[in-house]
């Protein structure tokens, strides 16, 4: 039995996925003709009570295309020190649209208004011009953290006094979602632009969704077509994203109480120093400092657990639709046996 836990990217379709897959009706997407992903684009555009979505291969895809919207070369990015777009995204900020990330040093990924304001940087030639603010929710970096929802409507005010931008890196909001039980047109109201993961969490193969109003929207395909990102008959991956909206967002607090009993199980050995708080399917530990990390994936490999390695001591799990109860207890059984 393979128990792997590296993300929530490593699922594979169910059967139903698949035979929804194959049942799509497709047409060539960049002539806008493929029924499918049209069906997709609109229903998420009307589950956030925006204009307008648009599919992307990727998060990060997404992402970068949402920064472009929003700023100029040169501009500046407010975001936290744990963001995604900062940290994992090969420097696309950067390259991409020119600008730079002012870093917050928040909690767990999260801040707060007080903080954006303090960020804001002066209105003087010398200095970039803020253009954009930019959350991530849940944190990934930050063991799967929910924002509190006031905060994020505090920051929105903030962004609107200010004339900033205000994105969203949703990849993992479904499970904030689920977890919190908050409302997908409260974020469309308070986000300008949000994306949203396909693939983490929701079990299907390929894809994002960018959601905002047209006004913002305007240029993004234009701009996914500059960064490769056109496709042709896409709905057989759209088709994919519609049955995992009915049928793979409420199982998302089963990952939640997994997740949560793994962090229980690892608080309990000698060998685990810390373990961060678990609202999600994210769990990140460190070891004690006498051991080493790598020796100790390695280990849980033998075993054949997969876990990924997040550097500054950090190691993480993500449970997600393939790590059913089967997995989980022998997970269990294998941290209680463990010896380092």
């Amino acid at each position: 039995m393979i128990i792997d836990l590296r993300s929530d990217t490593v699922t594979k379709p169910t059967q139903h996925m698949l035979e929804a897959m194959m049942q799509a009706e497709v047409g060539d997407d960049v002539f806008r003709e493929d029924e499918t992903m049209n069906q997709l684009e609109k229903k998420m555009a009307s589950l956030f009570n925006k204009d307008t979505a648009l599919f992307f291969p990727s998060g990060t895809m997404a992402n970068q295309t949402a920064i472009k919207l929003h700023t100029k070369p040169g501009d500046q990015v407010i975001c936290d020190k744990y963001a995604h777009i900062y940290n994992y995204e090969s420097g696309g900020v950067s390259f991409n649209s020119g600008v730079s990330c002012k870093l917050i040093d928040g909690y767990r990924g999260m801040f707060t208004a007080e903080q954006v304001v303090n960020a804001i940087n002066p209105d003087a030639y010398y200095y970039s011009k803020s253009t954009l603010v930019e959350i991530e929710n849940t944190t990934n970096k930050g063991g799967g953290a929910c924002w509190d929802f006031k905060e994020i409507m505090k920051i929105s005010k903030v962004c609107r006094t200010h004339n900033l931008g205000f994105h969203l890196d949703g990849a993992r909001l479904w499970h904030t979602l689920v977890e919190k039980k908050e409302s997908l047109t409260d974020y469309g109201n308070a986000f300008d632009t949000i994306s949203v993961c396909l693939s983490k969490g929701l079990g299907c193969p390929v894809g994002s969704i960018l959601i905002g109003n047209d006004n913002i929207m305007e240029d993004a395909l234009r701009i996914r077509k500059v960064f490769g990102g056109n496709m042709r008959q896409v709905g057989y991956l759209a088709a994919a994203g519609l049955y995992a909206l009915d049928h793979h967002i409420e199982r998302l607090a089963d990952d939640h109480r997994r997740a949560k009993e793994i962090g229980q199980e690892l608080s309990k050995l000698a060998f685990i120093r810390t373990v961060e708080p678990i609202e999600t399917n994210i769990v990140i530990f460190e070891l004690e400092r006498h051991i080493d990390d790598k020796a100790f994936v390695k280990l849980l490999e033998a075993h054949h657990v997969h876990i990924i390695n997040m550097g500054d001591s950090k190691l993480r799990m993500v449970t997600h639709l393939d790590y059913d109860d089967d997995k989980h207890n022998k997970l269990i059984q294998i941290l209680r046996k463990l010896s380092v």
